[in-house]
């Protein structure tokens, strides 16, 4: 029985990818950043915020709005980051003025914001670091080594650690997550840097560069996705959301990403 339900949760995973994966690379290619891919991180982001505030019953009212706000603060951080500072305290303001108000009780008011906070600095800020990357200098080959370093470090550790896992890795955090996955992790970001590098000629990273880059892309993808391990753990969910079948939901997909991403932007900026 158990068996059974791997191989429908694989062949849903392959389906999906089979399905979403050639589009959303068209997508990404061929169409203008702004609005097209600004607009995916926005509603990405949305959706992402969506899943984690429901994860831990934010009031619906307050969820809505916050949803809203994390969308517009992902807007101004990416076009008018000269005003990031007044766009955080806008919008923490007002939300808290929205609790205030609006709830029946001021019992609970820290629960309720709480993950709010959490969702506003660890999705929305990490998200903006796409459009930095994307509106980089090369950017668009930029943005598929992070999208190809993530996808192959979560491929890796997936049927790495499946087949080959027998010592645990973080056991309280995630029981499934194996040192082998860990592992496979690192081998599937080394790929996923090397094959864009030479995929669109990236001139300025040499070979090591490439390695070195895709093994931090590796572990910087298996920390966000502990780290999201770590709140679904809490929360008492298997998966932040059914969006996707067999991949779970919007922030599952890019928990890796949301670390990976600013990681990958100071290392291309810096160094």
């Amino acid at each position: 029985m158990q068996d059974t339900v791997k191989k429908n949760s694989a062949l849903k995973r392959h389906l999906t990818a089979v399905v979403a994966l050639p589009v959303f690379i068209a997508y990404v290619y061929y169409l203008p950043p702004f609005p097209y891919f600004l607009g995916f991180i926005i509603v990405a982001g949305m959706i992402a915020m969506r899943e984690l505030f429901n994860m831990y019953r934010v009031p619906a009212g307050l969820n809505a709005a916050s949803v809203a706000v994390g969308g517009f603060l992902i807007y101004i951080f990416c076009q008018y980051p000269e005003h990031t500072l007044q766009g955080i305290l806008f919008s923490v303001t007002a939300l808290i003025l929205h609790r205030m108000f609006w709830a029946k009780t001021p019992s609970g008011s820290m629960s309720d914001l709480g993950p709010v906070g959490i969702g506003f600095l660890y999705i929305v800020i990490c998200m903006s670091f796409f459009w930095s990357l994307r509106d980089m200098e090369n950017g668009l080959a930029y943005t598929f080594v992070l999208y190809a370093s993530v996808w192959l470090a979560d491929s890796m550790a997936y049927y790495i650690g499946s087949n080959m896992g027998r010592h645990k890795l973080c056991p309280s955090i995630s029981p499934g997550k194996t040192i082998e996955g860990a592992v496979g992790s690192v081998i599937g970001g080394i790929l996923g840097v090397v094959i864009i590098k030479y995929l669109f000629g990236i001139s300025n990273l040499s070979a090591g560069c490439a390695v070195l880059t895709g093994a931090v892309m590796g572990v910087t993808t298996l920390i966000g996705d502990l780290i999201e391990s770590m709140f679904k753990r809490d929360a008492g969910v298997k998966d932040s959301g059914t969006l996707m079948p067999g991949h779970g939901g919007m922030f599952d997909r890019i928990d890796g990403m949301l670390i990976s991403g600013p990681v990958l932007y100071f290392i291309v900026r810096y160094f």
